[in-house]
């Protein structure tokens, strides 16, 4: 028989932000867990994991909503401080033997909040069991909105984060056919500006909210 030391990790996407895009999987485990533990970026303004996800989540008196803020900034004299704090209020559940999901937005392994915790995880807690939900990939969601393929054929499409891959973006278009850019929002005049230098802002497509009733 073996007797687990701590409760399990989930790390569960909810997908590009429409809740009738929720996988199955996700609404069993986010109805079954112990803890929900919903990242916010503003102490004021509800999260848009737990806008997406609560129409989805039954009335349970005995489940938690652990609500984690994590300001958006870069600064890992505010990150590193904010992070630790959201691991010991994780932490303090699964030693109580409490099932955890960390919901998240992002594709749990690809420039996800949730892989600061996997990082973590069996240091923090050994042996603990983790279990990673994926879901509709927001990637694949952008063509989907579009109506246009990323790739055909021979056509090589890549992938890079807005935040730190602007500069490359004169070498990748020489090398693919599409590139992708997330996480655009806080950098987007920047963007526009580099492509018009390269000419190429006229086969450039911008995607927010691309699977919601706030699509633009």
């Amino acid at each position: 028989m073996i007797v687990r030391k701590y409760g399990k990790l989930y790390g569960v996407e909810f997908g590009p932000g429409a809740t009738d895009l929720i996988t199955l999987r996700a609404v069993h485990i986010l109805n079954s867990v112990s803890v929900l533990a919903i990242p916010k970026s503003s102490e004021h303004l509800e999260p848009f994991a737990w806008r997406v996800c609560s129409p989805i989540v039954r009335e349970n008196s005995t489940q938690e909503k652990l609500f984690l803020h994590f300001p958006m900034t870069k600064d890992p004299k505010i990150l590193i401080p904010t992070w630790d704090k959201a691991f010991s209020e994780i932490g303090k559940r699964l030693k109580k033997k409490h099932n955890v999901a960390f919901i998240t937005q992002d594709d749990p392994s690809v420039y996800s909040s949730w892989n600061y915790l996997l990082e973590e995880a069996n240091d923090r807690w050994p042996g603990i069991e983790v279990e990673i939900v994926p879901a509709v990939s927001s990637i694949t969601a952008i063509p989907a909105t579009l109506k246009t393929p990323f790739a055909d054929g021979r056509e090589r499409f890549c992938v890079i984060p807005g935040t730190s891959g602007l500069e490359d973006l004169p070498e990748l278009i020489r090398h693919f056919d599409t590139v992708v850019l997330t996480k655009v929002g806080r950098v987007i005049l920047r963007l526009v500006y580099i492509l018009k230098e390269l000419n190429i802002i006229q086969n450039a497509s911008c995607v927010s909210y691309g699977t919601t009733d706030r699509k633009k």
